[in-house]
């Protein structure tokens, strides 16, 4: 009887460790080695594409029509509506107000800034 229930609990283990992917390459030796996507590597990737450093964010508020259309996607005629509808009290703003479409917003959210006059830019402490 012992016997019985020690097999069944080896079974088991090596069934969770099989499903895991532990054993995988023990089980089938011809089978391709496929690399899994490492989380965080994927996650600096895109924080890293995100925020270039040294690349100062477009002020919608006070950029010209030839810096918006620098924007990717973002045409003279697109640059046009932006500094038509100024003031803007967020970036979000550029949807809410059907300036831009939320495809072209979200190309280049990360890129841009609503400051409002009068008030400063506030510091930043370089990563700390």
């Amino acid at each position: 009887m012992k016997s019985n229930i020690v097999m069944i609990v080896v079974i088991s283990a090596s069934q969770l460790l099989l499903g895991s992917g532990a054993f995988a390459a023990a089980a089938q030796p011809d089978a391709p080695k496929v690399a899994k996507p490492n989380a965080a590597a994927s996650a600096t990737a895109v924080a890293k594409k995100k925020s270039q450093p040294g690349i100062k964010p477009v002020d919608i508020n006070s950029a010209s029509k030839a810096e918006l259309k620098k924007l990717p996607g973002l045409s003279a005629a697109d640059a046009e509506r932006v500094i038509a509808g100024r003031p803007y009290l967020s970036k979000a703003n550029l949807v809410t107000h059907n300036v831009i479409s939320e495809s072209q917003y979200q190309g280049i959210k990360s890129m841009i800034m609503a400051r409002q006059k009068g008030v400063p830019v506030p510091k930043t402490t370089g990563g700390k």
